[in-house]
């Protein structure tokens, strides 16, 4: 079985579950909901300054929301020992990985589709001709953020220090694209046009090809090891 189908699958049973239990979804979009409305209450001042705080209250959510269904996805396979199931299976090992990464990424899109207006709402941010350029930013930040999440999810999934292990080694390295994030939906929510970020696109997009490539390549020894 070559790597993409069995790495669709993976993510297809992730996918599946999580569509009979509803438990992801459910506590991490109540958990992004809560995030967003403090923030909005602790923070909004005025329709002048909100365009400088709303890009940080949507990516604090959307860092704190994908940590929590990140280390509850992996968390699942721990449980009961299931993951020795997924390493019998005669698929490669990146193929776990990137199946992880995937539907990971796919249920956090589904809180973000919550998450975003929420943030405009709240914030009053007018939300004409910002939707294909906020989409690209939230697409890339949360890629890069995702695949290194779920990277270091696989390597301390046996160990009991794993939640704390995953915060602490995951916030620095995406430090650099939470940030590049940020500044460019700050630009944006100023009244930058498409052509002003792409600058910001194409860190975005470096970012995310490093940490995507690496995880591949790396998942194939750590797996085999896990």
């Amino acid at each position: 079985m070559n790597t993409l189908r069995a790495a669709w699958l993976v993510a297809l049973k992730d996918l599946q579950l999580e569509m009979r239990t509803k438990e992801i979804l459910t506590s991490t979009g109540l958990f992004a909901f809560l995030v967003v409305t403090l923030g909005s209450l602790a923070f909004y001042t005025d329709p002048v300054s909100s365009p400088n705080v709303a890009p940080g209250v949507l990516w604090i959510s959307i860092l704190f929301c994908g940590i929590l269904l990140i280390g509850r996805s992996w968390a699942l396979e721990r449980e009961n020992d299931a993951v020795y199931g997924l390493l019998l299976a005669p698929i490669p090992r990146p193929s776990i990985y990137i199946g992880k990464t995937v539907s990971a990424l796919i249920l956090l899109f589904a809180i973000e589709l919550l998450l975003v207006p929420l943030c405009l709402i709240f914030f009053q941010i007018e939300a004409s001709g910002i939707w294909l350029p906020l989409l690209a930013l939230v697409f890339l930040g949360s890629l890069g953020f995702v695949s290194t999440a779920s990277l270091f999810s696989a390597v301390g999934i046996r160990t009991r220090a794993r939640d704390l292990m995953l915060s602490v080694l995951v916030f620095p390295l995406v430090a650099p694209a939470l940030l590049a994030s940020a500044v460019a939906t700050r630009e944006l929510f100023a009244g930058a046009s498409m052509t002003e970020l792409i600058g910001w696109l194409r860190i975005l997009t470096a970012f995310d090809l490093l940490f995507v490539g690496f995880g591949v390549w790396i998942s194939r020894h750590l797996l085999s090891e896990t």
